[in-house]
């Protein structure tokens, strides 16, 4: 328990020294080539899913609370909620929400980018993505805000996406200018996932309330579920994903043009619309 607890303030340290580190005001009207100001801004989708999705479970409001000029007058979040989690567990949570609202800023600081939109936090949203890992409904609706466990893990479902995302990026990318954004992004991407499998490590053997299940299990299930709906076999080894592999994804499809899922209306961007305007 020591050294997990160690481990967490290692890597949220890290975290943010490399987020403070960043400078990102340089990047103001820094010229990009309209493709790297696509996939940067194709990120901006994930950002906000994960900044509203911690905001919530930690403080319990939303970016028109916290920083109403990042949301820029967009749509709220359907169905978010505060999470009765542990001091620990929430502790770190709001560190996480710190960093990704960092992220919201650095990308529209880089970027125009676009308003939030409409995001799909409910439990319902949830309870789908667990019922298609394990092929059945469960047996009780898996609630995503219920205790430490269910949030751990349904933050397992949705970082993880993003960080590979960035890898799969980075190599397009073909200013310093977006190169320096994206690696920065990245970075603190990679320590958050480092220390939710932490955490989920420690607990692999817990039987998951309600359903007898192990974490572990859980862990495979979901990994399992992100291999296929993005059609890939590697998706969770962390090498390269394509845009229409990650709206599969959080889609809760297995298609870049089926909406539904986390973003009931579609993602933003070029790119995501692009997929709806050729039907690939």
């Amino acid at each position: 328990m020591i050294l997990v607890y160690f481990i967490l303030l290692v890597f949220l340290q890290l975290s943010s020294n490399s987020a403070n580190n960043q400078n990102f005001e340089n990047y103001v009207g820094c010229d990009m080539p309209k493709s790297d100001v696509d996939l940067v801004e194709f990120s901006l989708n994930l950002e906000y899913l994960e900044a509203e999705f911690f905001l919530w479970v930690s403080l319990g409001y939303d970016l028109d609370k916290f920083a109403p000029e990042l949301a820029d007058s967009g749509l709220p979040p359907i169905g978010a909620q505060i999470a009765k989690l542990s001091p620990l567990i929430r502790d770190v949570i709001t560190q996480f929400e710190y960093q990704e609202v960092g992220h919201l800023r650095a990308i529209k600081d880089a970027i125009t980018g676009f308003p939030r939109l409409l995001l799909n936090l409910s439990r319902e949203s949830f309870v789908t993505v667990m019922d298609d890992a394990f092929g059945h409904p469960l047996k009780t609706p898996f609630d995503a805000y219920a205790n430490d466990i269910n949030y751990l893990l349904a933050s397992y479902v949705i970082p993880y996406v993003g960080l590979t995302g960035y890898v799969g990026a980075n190599p397009r990318l073909q200013s310093s200018t977006a190169k320096r954004l994206v690696a920065g992004l990245f970075e603190v991407e990679s320590c958050q996932d480092a220390v939710l499998r932490a955490l989920l490590y420690e607990r692999r053997k817990e039987r998951v309330e309600l359903y007898g299940i192990t974490v572990a299990e859980f862990t495979n299930r979901i990994s399992k579920l992100r291999n296929k709906l993005g059609r890939h076999e590697i998706k969770d080894e962390g090498l390269n994903v394509e845009p229409k592999e990650i709206l599969r994804i959080v889609y809760e499809s297995g298609k870049e043009n089926k909406l539904g899922g986390f973003y009931p209306k579609g993602a933003e961007g070029w790119i995501a619309k692009s997929y709806l305007r050729h039907g690939d």
